[in-house]
């Protein structure tokens, strides 16, 4: 295990990130998630979570398995379309994962996935939480909306608020 994830993990606080998280950036989160499903049939999650539990960190569970169990834990996949997907923030690696359902990972090339998150992670780097939420809603969006448009009757299947572990 590494000594300098071990410590950011410990030291990591939910305050911290309520900071970079405030309740204006999550209700941001949330209109831009409103927004982008207005134009798409996929459903798109957004979950933060501060650090992992010692357990996880001792058997070095990496940022991307750990979205996978929300992602199951959230019951993404559990949409009619099969194109939910999980935009998964890391606050401790400092990392994001987006985790697409069957139909969205059928037809999304994984780059198109991984720049949605190497853009936010950019904008996380620079100090810019809110904008880099925001532009990595809009990249999932644009991903989901060549794909799967909207349809005339839609229903909201996943809560848009953003959700704080």
């Amino acid at each position: 295990m590494e000594i300098r994830r071990l410590l950011r993990h410990l030291f990591a606080t939910r305050i911290g990130t309520r900071l970079r998280f405030s309740d204006a950036v999550d209700s941001d989160i949330e209109t831009a998630i409103r927004a982008a499903e207005s134009r798409t049939s996929g459903e798109i999650r957004f979950v933060i979570e501060t650090a992992l539990d010692a357990p996880e960190l001792w058997a070095e569970l990496t940022p991307r398995e750990r979205a996978a169990q929300v992602f199951a834990e959230f019951r993404v996949w559990d949409t009619e379309l099969r194109n939910g997907v999980l935009i998964y923030v890391l606050a401790a690696d400092r990392d994001v994962e987006i985790v697409a359902d069957r139909a969205a990972s059928a037809v999304v090339a994984l780059a198109g996935w991984e720049q949605a998150a190497r853009t936010m992670e950019e904008h996380f780097r620079e100090g810019r939480f809110r904008e880099g939420a925001v532009a990595g809603v809009a990249a999932v969006a644009g991903l989901l909306e060549a794909h799967f448009p909207a349809r005339a009757v839609e229903r909201n299947e996943l809560t848009n608020q953003p959700s704080l572990l």
